[in-house]
């Protein structure tokens, strides 16, 4: 589904302002900031806001068609009429029992396997429900330079802060630290503490986490440790674990008490005149880099945060791949790329590359894209191919010298290129806009397949990060105002009307499309252009539901009362009486006949 507003740029904020619950969450991101204690959030949970967010929020979800055991998925569960499913949710959590969980198992990179845990579809919009309120609560304690699984941030903004660390800050030593198997080894008993500790209060809502926790794998068992990968609570639960580290290493030297009240670099000048380990630290999930300014402290801290992680999260660490790194001497991996300084004019300055691990796995991936398109030389195994590219450049851009990487990578797969396409390829074809955008400078040879080009490999330019600001937040005003627009351009009363207003008789997901289609049109009707009112505007099926249509968005159009009327007109009075009301330019008059031909009546 493809909403074309430039203005509503972030869709779960998006959402929250459709179902009237965004001044709930900032309270509870408020009162967490002011050490508040939560006893009563079930009932928060499980208001009807919260569960039909939780439906639309779950819906856009690439897994939510994955099915559980229980082999539903979300097009089932959005068959219900709302009410059915907010009532299904109060009921569940009134004696939760957690369905059992299907195990799928993916390979890893170095040749092991990664175990995923996927819930049943009604569990996952269950997590996500508790996941929508406990989000502001925690988001509100968690350390700023945490930047995995948590709202606006991402592996660029972790990446600029390592960089700036280095380049601006001189830590030029690296703690490198590798827990093995976290996601399988928390320890259920400290998480339950720690989400106490928080301020979340009710009991009765830990006791069914710790039931989702302990929740039976299929054909292996009761789980008495670890967070399943794939639910959709688990990145958050595995932040509140790691969270506890953040702030123990800030506490050494960034949040350390002085005597006296400083500003920020006055304070640091005034602890370096202490034996005080100097040391900050970057996290992304459960990989994370301290970094320091000498070998000394780095040391010291190399042994204090294994002996933290035992005796505080009873985690190991991998001693075979945790070190500590010298950045003037040897690189550093971190996010799939790899970094070092190196000396310039009188500086030393973060040189990166793609990580050779990740240089393998971007050969291998395309090699596979390359293969696709021989076998079946569609548009589809094309677009496959492109986006593929685009989304390999635009997570790496961030290395200084991606460009030599990428020149790396493309030599070999020029051949292959060759090879596999010399039956299917053209030398003339079609450069899409995007081409034109990305690699319209692009001089060398140009493959088309199905008449559209292939982005090129070698073609990547060094953009440098940037930092994460930390005025940005989800949960206040300001915070959203730096984020994204307000919807100006929507009539807000008709919007709560639809929002406050769901038709019983229709699916949860004709109730929940109707919304983002109402935006969509901007307020508009989709033939005549006129603002829609309340009292006198109607969703129509493009495809009767009598003829196979369905309740999904590309299937359903806003229209005004009169032109609904005119589609479904069978008789020439009625029909001129309608075209004498409307007015409708040529434009306009083909739409409503396509329409109308749509559901089986004759142009006019």
């Amino acid at each position: 589904m493809t909403i074309k507003r430039e203005i509503l740029k972030k869709q779960k904020l998006r959402n929250n302002e459709y179902y009237n619950i965004q001044d709930t969450f900032d309270n509870l991101y408020k009162q967490s900031k002011n050490g508040k204690q939560f006893k009563n959030l079930l009932s928060i949970i499980t208001s009807d806001e919260n569960v039909m967010l939780a439906f639309r929020n779950i819906k856009k979800n690439k897994g939510s068609k994955t099915k559980g055991t229980n082999k539903t998925n979300i097009i089932d569960v959005g068959k219900s009429e709302p009410q059915k499913l907010i009532n299904y949710v109060k009921s569940r959590l009134g004696n939760y029992k957690p369905q059992t969980i299907r195990r799928v198992e993916i390979a890893k990179p170095n040749g092991g396997i990664r175990p995923l845990g996927i819930p049943t579809i009604e569990d996952r919009l269950i997590q996500q429900c508790i996941l929508q309120v406990l989000e502001p609560i925690c988001e509100a304690k968690f350390y700023k330079h945490s930047y995995g699984f948590r709202p606006n941030r991402g592996t660029h903004h972790a990446l600029a802060r390592a960089s700036s660390l280095c380049n601006q800050g001189r830590f030029h030593y690296v703690v490198d630290v590798d827990i093995k198997g976290f996601f399988d080894n928390v320890n259920h008993s400290k998480l339950l503490k720690q989400l106490y500790s928080m301020g979340i209060r009710d009991k009765n809502l830990i006791c069914i986490i710790s039931k989702m926790l302990k929740a039976e794998v299929k054909g292996i068992g009761v789980q008495s440790k670890g967070v399943p990968q794939g639910g959709i609570l688990s990145p958050l639960l595995s932040n509140v674990v790691l969270n506890e580290l953040d702030w123990w290493v800030a506490s050494q030297w960034e949040y350390m008490p002085t005597r006296y009240q400083y500003a920020c670099r006055h304070k640091y000048r005034a602890l370096k005149t202490t034996n005080l380990k100097e040391c900050f630290i970057v996290r992304y999930a459960d990989d994370f880099r301290i970094f320091c300014t000498n070998i000394d402290h780095a040391e010291i801290m190399m042994c204090a945060v294994k002996d933290w992680l035992k005796s505080r999260l009873n985690l190991e660490v991998n001693k075979e791949k945790s070190k500590v790194v010298n950045l003037k001497k040897a690189y550093s991996e971190f996010l799939g790329t790899k970094m070092k300084v190196y000396q310039k004019s009188n500086k030393w300055v973060v040189k990166s590359h793609v990580s050779d691990k990740a240089k393998l796995k971007i050969t291998k991936t395309l090699k596979e894209r390359i293969k696709g398109i021989q076998h079946n030389p569609c548009k589809q195994t094309v677009n496959k191919y492109n986006a593929t590219i685009l989304g390999m450049h635009n997570y790496y851009k961030v290395a200084t010298r991606v460009y030599l990487d990428f020149r790396k990578i493309a030599f070999p797969l020029q051949k292959n290129l060759y090879n596999r396409l010399r039956n299917n390829s053209t030398k003339k074809g079609n450069k899409s806009k995007t081409f034109i955008k990305y690699y319209g400078d692009y001089k060398g040879k140009v493959y088309y397949v199905n008449d559209i080009a292939l982005f090129p490999i070698s073609l990547i330019k060094f953009q440098i990060p940037k930092g994460f600001s930390q005025e940005k937040c989800n949960f206040t005003k300001e915070g959203r105002m730096k984020i994204h627009s307000t919807l100006n351009n929507v009539n807000y009363k008709v919007l709560k009307y639809l929002m406050e207003t769901p038709i019983s008789y229709e699916s949860i997901e004709f109730n929940d499309n109707k919304i983002s289609l109402y935006v969509g049109q901007n307020g508009k009707c989709a033939v005549t252009h006129e603002k829609l009112e309340v009292g006198s505007m109607h969703v129509h099926h493009k495809t009767p539901k009598n003829k196979g249509g369905t309740d999904k968005y590309e299937n359903l159009i806003y229209l005004k009362d009169e032109v609904h009327i005119l589609i479904h007109a069978a008789d020439d009075e009625t029909i001129a009486k309608y075209l004498g009301k409307l007015n409708l330019s040529t434009f306009a008059l083909s739409k409503v006949n396509k329409l109308r031909e749509l559901v089986g009546n004759f142009k006019i």
